[in-house]
């Protein structure tokens, strides 16, 4: 007989997921182990950095060592996705403005997503790794990214645009993991925990 339709992991670890977003924490469910949200209260226009990388390196250590002082002696896992085009960092839209600029220079053209997870144990050593996916999006009509913006939902998404929303209409395909993009990349963690020995499958 097959067993349940998830795999069963353990650990003897409190983990805490350093960030307020809903689409991490669904992700993070997919382990089906026990974890509580704390969200950081940094500022992350404070970060210097030389590459894209090294940024959101940085700013994924700075969430995640934000709430490792708040809750001493537990594993703390945080992350932070940007959206690269032309070297170039394309933040969170705060207008409609400028989220149909991202959106405009998007269409037709590949750009890189990039998430960078920081996993800090409760001894207080640091471990990172950087995620990244490929996204090529389809040659868009200004009244298709008008029509998205009006909806709302780039204004909280890094590049302005949700994969795993309308914005999945813009998108022609992915290379790389999907669940990157959305924000967390639970298979690479996954296995980075299972290294770590925060996690261990059961059968």
């Amino acid at each position: 007989m097959i067993g349940g339709l998830e795999m069963n992991f353990t650990t003897n670890e409190q983990l805490i997921l350093a960030s307020s977003s809903p689409r991490r924490k669904e992700l993070l469910q997919m382990i089906n182990i026990p974890f509580t949200v704390v969200t950081s209260d940094v500022v992350e226009t404070s970060v210097k950095a030389t590459t894209v990388q090294q940024y959101v390196t940085e700013v994924a250590l700075l969430k995640t060592r934000d709430v490792a002082k708040k809750c001493p002696n537990k594993c703390i896992i945080g992350a932070d996705t940007i959206v690269v085009f032309n070297d170039q960092i394309l933040h969170k839209p705060t207008s409609k403005e400028e989220a149909i600029q991202h959106l405009t220079q998007l269409a037709g053209n590949r750009h890189e997503v990039m998430t960078a997870v920081a996993i800090i144990l409760a001894d207080g050593t640091e471990h990172t790794f950087v995620e990244r996916t490929a996204v090529i999006f389809k040659q868009v009509s200004p009244q298709m990214i008008e029509a998205y913006v009006q909806t709302g939902d780039p204004f909280d998404k890094a590049g302005g645009y949700g994969i795993q929303t309308s914005g999945a209409m813009l998108v022609d395909r992915i290379e790389g993991d999907y669940n990157n993009v959305v924000g967390l990349p639970i298979a690479s963690l996954v296995q980075k925990m299972l290294t770590l020995q925060l996690l261990k499958l059961t059968f």
